[in-house]
C-alpha cells in the first residue's frame, strides 16, 4: 500500500510541474527589454514560450505620455503561433512601454510590460 501511495504522490507530482509548464511566458523580445537602439524600430516582435491564441492575445506600445504609438495591428505571426508582434509609427527619441496579454492555446493568461529606449 505504501509503494502505491509513494508512486500516486510522484505521478501527481509530475503531472503538476508538467501543466505549469505550459504557460506561454515572455521569452526575448525585439527591440531588447529595457534596450536602447539608435534607429527607431518598425514594429515590436515578442517571442512566447508556447503558441498563442490569436484571437486573445495582444500587445500595444505607448509612450511616455501614454499615447497609443503602435498602429493597433499587433497580431500573433501566421508562421510562427510563438510570436506576436505590432507595427509602430514612426518614433522620435524617448522612452516607449510595451504592454502584452497572451492566452496560450493550453488555455492559460499570461500578461507582462517592459520599456525600450530610443536614442537621440
Amino acid at each position: 500500500m505504501a509503494r502505491l501511495s509513494a508512486g500516486l504522490v510522484a505521478l501527481l507530482l509530475l503531472l503538476a510541474a508538467t501543466g505549469a509548464g505550459a504557460h506561454a511566458f515572455l521569452d526575448r523580445t525585439e527591440p531588447r527589454v529595457g534596450g536602447t537602439v539608435r534607429t527607431p524600430p518598425a514594429q515590436v516582435t515578442l517571442w512566447f514560450t508556447e503558441r498563442l491564441e490569436p484571437a486573445y492575445s495582444r500587445v500595444k506600445v505607448v509612450n511616455a505620455a501614454g499615447q497609443q504609438v503602435d498602429k493597433a495591428d499587433g497580431s500573433v505571426d501566421s508562421n510562427d503561433p510563438r510570436m506576436l508582434r505590432a507595427s509602430l509609427v514612426p518614433l522620435g527619441p524617448g522612452t516607449y512601454r510595451v504592454i502584452w496579454r497572451v492566452l496560450s492555446v493550453d488555455t492559460h493568461v499570461t500578461e507582462g510590460d517592459f520599456t525600450f529606449r530610443v536614442g537621440s
